[in-house]
């Protein structure tokens, strides 16, 4: 029996499991039986039993917007990242090495310190067209007369985040104190601000990117042979190329725009799903999908449990789980050289 048979219903399992804990978890406690008769009665309008109305009022405005949205975003990222991977052949490829992530974040801060009464839609709007635009750079300086060079990719990506960097320290010198700490907390990511337009936009972009991602799950595979293979399978790489990144940079771009900057979900999750089950991307992204929604829900169920009725920007909590882990895979690298 393979090993993916198996997972998806651990998998499955877990994620209820995280959705409930995370509904569960807050300033005000909700007993975990509320939380399943609340999802339940979102998912189909039956009340296995009835709720106060101030419990009702947190699970429907605060609770549940903010777990479905931690959802989406987790599996966004995830599966952004084993595709990323699949592309570059690498286990330490992540999608914030096309410039979305910074893009975005420099969007972020044009808007927060120029622009402070715009609201949390123009710096959501702001983010994600500077990110689109900063990966559209990276992957028009990645061009080299056989197509698409993954090197230049990675030296561009490194040069326009270095960059947007820079761009940013410099809007940070002239901002004023509210500004900074705004920026700031933005930056650490944060999933405290969940409203049902996120959580719709976070839906439709994770059923879009899926979806193509599947059709694209085979082509992955061949490329895994490498590029010359691939091509004598009859597959476009640069045409692949183009649309994965460009797919990547849309679901990396809503997400960070939604939430902040969220790193290392893109590079744990499907590194841990390939060791499981191996480099099918067919079982690996509805898989990795699965567990990265689990680890961000739980993420931010820590992050407000740690300091509780305070709480961390749930940036902090992947940060420093997901440094080790990098730092394990470089040495595992290095001991491959």
């Amino acid at each position: 029996m393979k090993a993916s048979h198996y997972l998806f219903p651990v998998l499955l399992g877990l994620l209820l499991l995280s959705c409930l804990m995370s509904i569960a978890t807050g300033p005000i406690p909700i007993s975990l039986q509320h939380s399943f008769s609340a999802i339940i009665s979102w998912a189909t309008q039956w009340q296995l039993q009835p709720l106060g109305v101030q419990e009702q009022l947190i699970i429907n405005n605060v609770r549940l917007p903010r777990t479905l949205l931690a959802l989406c975003v987790g599996a966004i990222l995830a599966q952004c990242g084993a595709v990323m991977q699949g592309l570059f052949r690498n286990p330490l490829a992540d999608p914030g090495i096309i410039g979305v992530s910074s893009g975005a974040a420099l969007g972020a801060a044009l808007c927060i310190i120029l622009f402070p009464s715009s609201g949390e839609m123009g710096i959501a709007s702001s983010a994600f067209i500077t990110g689109l635009i900063t990966t559209l750079t990276v992957y028009r300086l990645a061009q080299a007369n056989n197509g698409t060079s993954v090197i230049l990719l990675l030296l561009s990506g490194v040069a326009i985040a270095a960059l947007t960097g820079a761009a940013i320290g410099l809007l940070v010198y002239f901002a004023d104190d509210m500004a900074l700490r705004d920026l700031t907390l933005w930056q650490m990511g944060s999933i405290a601000g969940a409203q049902w337009h996120y959580v719709i936009l976070t839906a439709l972009t994770l059923a879009l990117i899926s979806w193509q991602f599947h059709r694209s799950s085979n082509a992955l595979n061949a490329l895994l042979l490498g590029e010359s293979e691939a091509r004598h399978l009859g597959i476009n790489i640069n045409k692949l190329k183009l649309k994965i990144i460009l797919l990547c940079a849309f679901g990396v771009g809503i997400s960070v725009a939604a939430t902040g900057i969220i790193g290392f979900i893109g590079l744990i999750v499907p590194h841990l799903i390939r060791m499981i089950i191996g480099p099918d991307h067919k079982a690996l992204l509805p898989s990795s999908a699965l567990l990265g929604a689990i680890m961000l829900m739980l993420a931010d169920t820590g992050a407000r449990y740690v300091l509780s009725p305070q709480e961390l920007p749930v940036g902090l909590i992947t940060a420093l789980l997901g440094a080790p882990f990098f730092i394990v895979l470089l040495i595992k690298q290095k001991n491959k050289l």
